[in-house]
């Protein structure tokens, strides 16, 4: 289960799809489950799924993406792949915090932030303690 973009140029619309997972984003469709359109205001007409024939292909085995497994869970369908994702990245997260290391992009950008202004405050604290030994 996947997405197909449509609509136009700035204006994405995309449509929630069972295809055979050796097509490409836009080939053959075995089925159309509903639409999705990020743009639309109200939140209830923003995703409109047949969750009946949802339920129906993931019973039959079809593995949703990411995208789709998170629109699901906002409808309120689990996924066992969803499940194991999150159970992945908490591991993940477990063993690259064990190393000290940052794990989010807000993360390595709060921390090579935090270098920076470090090593400015170190910049700034040798030119100050070699004008004292200038004026000695």
């Amino acid at each position: 289960m996947r997405m197909t973009r449509m609509g136009r140029r700035h204006r994405p619309f995309f449509r929630i799809n069972v295809v055979d997972s050796r097509t490409p984003r836009d080939g053959r469709v075995v089925e159309k489950l509903g639409h999705y359109d990020p743009l639309e205001k109200d939140k209830s007409k923003q995703i409109i799924l047949d969750l009946e024939r949802v339920k129906f292909w993931l019973d039959k085995g079809a593995i949703p993406s990411d995208t789709v497994s998170q629109i699901l869970r906002r409808q309120g369908i689990k996924t066992k792949y969803a499940e194991e994702k999150t159970a992945r990245v908490a591991k993940a997260r477990v063993a690259v915090r064990k190393k000290g290391l940052p794990f989010t992009k807000a993360e390595k950008a709060a921390k090579s932030a935090a270098e920076k202004a470090a090593a400015d405050a170190a910049g700034k604290e040798k030119p100050a303690a070699d004008t004292k030994a200038k004026k000695e």
